[in-house]
């Protein structure tokens, strides 16, 4: 089963058409938001004065998110933005990717069903580096020694050059821990990873 997806936007914008870039995205919201997987959405401008605007909005699997970007409402929605938007960025994050970005600042609005603000939360800032390191030790130390103790009884195993061990048990647990270890224990550690604020 997919987990959720979130598509992280960085798009720099002319400064001269920025009424028309406000409802050019929250048009792109609505158009969204019928598409079933829908999970929400959110965008921040670096500042008032600011070219560059961060976007992200959330489907609840790959193949929501793939049904909406390759929908022909939203390549119609990318035509209507090509006369003022300069640049573009996109990542795909689950788990704990994107921690490692400059977090956006100020405040991101928030939508119900038909489009309209219902309130304003401000960004949340990623979470320490000293809890990100917490997290991965947590998730790569068990799957280590779990695929050292599996390895062991090898013949020959422990005859390779240490670097031809390294190299096989790098190219074995990084997709492991990338697509299933560090986004469960993200999960699990939700809440102490970003503690909610009264």
């Amino acid at each position: 089963m997919s987990e959720p997806i979130t598509v992280s936007i960085r798009r720099e914008v002319d400064p001269a058409h920025i009424a028309e870039a406000t409802a050019w995205v929250q048009t792109g919201v609505n158009l969204a938001n019928k598409y079933p997987g829908f999970l929400g959405s959110g965008w921040v401008r670096a500042g008032e004065t600011s070219q560059v605007w961060h976007m992200l909005y959330r489907f609840a699997s790959d193949e929501a998110l793939d049904t909406w970007e390759r929908s022909p409402e939203r390549t119609w929605w990318l035509s209507m933005g090509e006369g003022f938007v300069r640049s573009e960025r996109v990542k795909r994050r689950t788990g704990i990717e994107g921690w490692f970005d400059d977090p956006a600042t100020g405040s991101i609005p928030v939508t119900d069903a038909t489009g309209a603000v219902i309130s304003e939360t401000s960004a949340p800032p990623a979470p320490p580096r000293w809890k990100q390191a917490v997290t991965i030790w947590l998730g790569f130390f068990p799957v280590n020694l779990a695929f050292t103790y599996l390895t062991s009884p090898i013949p020959g195993w422990g005859d390779l050059p240490i670097w031809v061990r390294v190299l096989m048990t790098t190219l074995v647990l990084t997709p492991v821990m990338v697509f299933w270890v560090l986004p469960w224990v993200t999960h699990w550690l939700r809440r102490w990873l970003a503690p909610r604020t009264a």
